[in-house]
């Protein structure tokens, strides 16, 4: 008896069923094939997580240089950064995906699927982060944020008609402890927390979880770049339409032209591309947690270019976030 397995996405490879010793050689050679490739995949995702999430914590040092010594509006740095980020997805989708670009934008019952991942996901979360720093701080907002882990694992189970598993739940805890640690200093009176700050918080927190889940079924069908680029170039028109950048443009030097540059190519461009491949890779569940290792990497740079120390808080809040990478891959 013979079976066709998967082999590859457009050829099928066949395994005997046999009880022979050649079939059980086969069968064997074909499930560490298998594991092979599925321990490529897992790695691939879990390196790209930990890469994008590390550039947006990099970005984050990029962004505040730009508020604090520029005073750049932050609604016009939104807007600036998710058009240029749009086009440079626009530009390598033209090079390397334009079959799956093309195919997407055909396919009226995935264009549906893009528009609310646009619209509700990456251009809602951005936006309602960015209002949640102003009514609270910046602390506070990715604390809040990071709510997102318990709405998407709360989603998943529920897809999956299971309970949490001990990992995860030891993973949820560990990523919560580490965000709040680093982000407040241990400190809870520094969560300055109004209704209207709230509110924004928790809407940041689930539009973070729609980002994750609602372009979980084109991730795998046309790729990242495909899926976020598209995203990020309609998010960047709707914002520019409304905040028009070009009649405000702020005064840059040779500094904050770099920082500029390298907020939107290392914190737009390249974060969300990478990490948005670790959700296709790992799943939503996995790629957020892993994820929380964005604070990690902000409070590093801040160190090494901002002169910032670590507190014994950051210092526990590191250990927190590691310890729960380990759990989770």
């Amino acid at each position: 008896m013979h079976v066709g397995v998967p082999a590859g996405q457009t050829q099928q490879e066949t395994v005997s069923m046999g009880s022979d010793a050649e079939s059980r050689k086969q069968r064997r050679a074909w499930r560490n094939r298998l594991n092979g490739r599925e321990s490529r995949k897992t790695l691939v995702g879990v390196l790209a997580t930990l890469a994008g999430a590390g550039l947006w914590g990099f970005s984050g040092t990029s962004a505040s240089m730009l508020f604090d010594v520029y005073h750049v509006d932050t609604l016009w740095l939104l807007s600036v950064r998710q058009i240029f980020a749009g086009l440079l997805f626009m530009v390598l989708i033209a090079f390397t995906a334009r079959d799956r670009f093309v195919r997407l934008w055909t396919n009226p019952a995935h264009i549906r699927t893009q528009l609310l991942f646009t619209l509700f996901g990456l251009f809602a979360n951005q936006l309602f982060y960015l209002i949640a720093i102003r009514l609270t701080n910046a602390g506070t907002a990715t604390v809040l944020q990071c709510l997102e882990l318990i709405i998407i694992m709360v989603i998943t189970c529920v897809r999956q008609t299971r309970g949490p598993r001990k990992r995860e739940l030891a993973g949820l805890i560990l990523a919560l402890l580490g965000t709040f640690l680093i982000a407040t200093g241990g400190d809870i009176s520094a969560l300055a927390i109004s209704p209207a700050g709230l509110i924004a918080g928790l809407l940041t927190a689930v539009f973070a979880a729609a980002t994750v889940m609602i372009p979980a079924s084109l991730l795998p069908e046309y790729g990242s770049p495909v899926v976020t680029g598209s995203a990020m170039m309609l998010s960047g028109i709707i914002t520019c339409a409304f905040i028009q950048p070009w009649n405000n443009v702020p005064a840059l030097d040779i500094a904050g032209i770099e920082a500029l540059v390298v907020f939107i190519v290392a914190g737009s461009f390249l974060s969300y591309m990478l990490y948005m491949q670790g959700v296709k890779d790992l799943g939503g569940m996995r790629a957020s947690m892993i994820a929380t290792v964005e604070p990690v990497s902000a409070a590093v740079t801040s160190a090494i270019l901002l002169g910032v120390a670590f507190s014994g808080a950051d210092i526990a809040g590191f250990a927190a976030i590691i310890i729960m990478v380990f759990l989770t891959v």
